[in-house]
C-alpha cells in the first residue's frame, strides 16, 4: 500500500501553497536552476547572434525565443509546483500510456516533423515539440509509482523487475525508430538506476545492464551513421573536414579558451565553423569565451543541482514518502546524466549524441520539461518539509502534554 495517501492528507491545499508557502521553496535548488537558465540565455545569445543575423536577418532571434521558452518553463514549473504528489502518483499509468501514444504519433507520416534525418518532433505551430523530452519525465513518474506499488515483488522476484522494463523497452524501441539513440540511453540509464535504488537484486541489475550494453553495441555497428560517429569520435583528426568536422571544431573552441576565455562574444568557432553552436555544442562556445573558470562554474552548478535532488530524495525517504524519493532520485540522475553526456560529447570523451545541455541549450521542449522537473523537485521538498514539521510539532505537543500531566500529579 502506498505511503503517500496519509502524507498527502496532511499537506495544505493548493490555495494555501499559492497564498503562503513560498518560504518553503528550496533556496539552493531555486538559485542554482535560475543561474543555469541565466547563463544559458547569455550563451545562447552569444553563440547564435552571427547565425541568426546571416540566416534570419535578425541577430537576436534566438535570444527572443529562448527568453519566451524560459518564461513558459517558469510558468510550467509553477503549475507543477502546485500539483500535489498524490495526483502524480495516481497518474503514473496514464502518463506511461500517454508517453507511448506520443512516441507512436511522432512516427505517423504527416504528424512527425523530420529534421536532419530524424523524426523526433511534433509541430505545435509556434515551435516544434520534441516528444522524447516529455517522455523522460513521464517514465520517471511511472517507474517511481511502480516501485511503491510493487516494491517487495521487485526485491524478491525477477518478474517484478522485468515487468516495468518491458514497458520501458517498448518506449526505447519507438525512440530508436525515430531514431533517438541519445534519449534512449538516458532513459534506460535513469530507469536502471531507479530500479537499483528500489532494491532490485544486484545479479538481475548487472545481467540486464550487460544485455543492454551488448544490444547497444550491435545497434551501433549495424547502423552506418552510428558506426561513422563512433569511428570519428575515436579519431576525429583522421577526417577533420568531413565526419570529424564538428568534433574537431568543438575541440578547437575548448582549447582556445584557456583559463579565462576569449571574453563574452569573442568566440571564433561560432562564426559558421561549429555547427549547432547554440544547441548541442553550446558548452564548447562557453568554454571558448569563459575559459576554464566558466567551465568549472557550470560543472559546479550541475553538481549542486544533483546534490540537492539527492538530498531532497533522502528527506522524502525519512518522511516516509517513497514515491517522492524515487521521483527526486530519478530527476536528479536524469539531469546530471544528460549534462555529463553533453559535456563529454563536446570534449570528445563520448560519441556525438543529439542531447542538449539541460536548462542551458536552445530549445523549447528541453527547457520547458527541465523546468517542470525542477518544479516537481521543489514540490517534493515542500510536501516533505511540511510533513516533517508537522510530525515534529505533534511530537513536541505530545511531550508538552506529558510534562504538564506529570507536573499536575507532582503538584497534586
Amino acid at each position: 500500500m502506498s505511503l503517500t495517501v496519509p502524507i498527502a492528507k496532511a499537506v495544505p491545499s493548493v490555495k494555501r501553497v499559492a497564498d503562503g508557502q513560498l518560504n518553503k521553496l528550496d533556496p539552493v535548488l531555486l538559485v542554482t536552476s535560475l543561474a543555469l537558465l541565466a547563463i544559458g540565455l547569455v550563451m545562447v545569445t552569444s553563440a547564435s547572434i552571427s547565425v541568426a543575423d546571416r540566416n534570419l536577418s535578425s541577430p537576436f532571434y534566438y535570444l527572443q525565443r529562448q527568453a519566451i521558452f524560459i518564461m513558459l518553463g517558469l510558468i510550467s514549473a509553477w503549475f507543477v509546483y502546485q500539483v500535489r504528489l498524490v495526483h502524480w502518483e495516481k497518474s503514473g499509468m496514464a502518463l506511461l500510456g500517454f508517453s507511448l501514444f506520443l512516441l507512436i504519433m511522432v512516427l505517423v507520416p504527416g504528424v512527425g516533423k523530420e529534421v536532419n534525418g530524424s523524426t523526433r518532433w511534433i509541430s505545435l505551430w509556434v515551435f516544434n515539440f520534441q516528444v522524447s523530452e516529455a517522455v523522460k519525465l513521464f517514465l520517471i513518474v511511472y517507474v517511481a509509482g511502480y516501485l511503491v506499488r510493487h516494491g517487495e515483488v521487485v526485491k524478491t522476484s525477477i518478474w517484478g523487475f522485468i515487468k516495468p522494463m518491458l514497458m520501458i523497452g517498448l518506449a526505447a524501441m519507438l525512440l530508436l525508430l525515430e531514431p533517438d539513440f541519445g534519449a534512449t540511453v538516458v532513459i534506460i540509464g535513469t530507469v536502471m538506476a531507479m530500479m537499483y535504488l528500489g532494491g532490485v537484486h544486484f545479479l538481475q541489475f548487472v545481467t540486464f545492464l550487460g544485455l543492454f550494453s551488448v544490444a547497444a553495441f550491435f545497434l551501433i555497428v549495424s547502423s552506418p551513421y552510428r558506426l561513422e560517429r563512433l569511428l570519428s569520435f575515436m579519431n576525429p583528426w583522421a577526417d577533420p573536414f568531413d565526419s570529424g568536422f564538428q568534433l574537431t571544431q568543438s575541440l578547437i573552441a575548448i582549447g582556445t579558451g584557456g583559463w579565462f576565455g576569449t571574453g563574452l562574444g569573442g568566440s571564433v568557432q561560432k562564426l559558421f565553423y561549429l555547427p549547432e553552436s547554440h544547441t548541442d555544442f553550446l558548452f564548447a562556445v562557453l568554454s571558448e569565451e569563459l575559459g576554464f573558470i566558466g567551465v568549472c562554474t557550470v560543472i559546479l552548478l550541475y553538481t549542486v543541482l544533483f546534490y540537492r535532488a539527492t538530498r531532497i530524495a533522502v528527506e522524502a525517504e525519512k518522511s516516509g514518502n517513497r514515491f517522492a524519493a524515487y521521483v527526486a532520485y530519478g530527476v536528479g540522475i536524469w539531469l546530471a546524466m544528460q549534462a555529463v553526456i553533453n559535456m563529454g560529447v563536446n570534449m570528445g570523451m563520448l560519441p556525438t549524441k543529439g542531447l542538449t545541455l539541460p536548462l542551458m541549450s536552445y530549445g523549447g521542449s528541453s527547457l520547458i520539461v527541465s523546468c517542470m522537473a525542477i518544479g516537481l523537485l521543489l514540490r517534493i521538498h515542500f510536501e516533505c518539509s511540511v510533513y516533517t514539521n508537522q510530525a515534529v510539532d505533534r511530537k513536541a505537543a505530545k511531550r508538552s502534554r506529558r510534562t504538564h500531566a506529570r507536573n499536575r500529579r507532582i503538584g497534586g
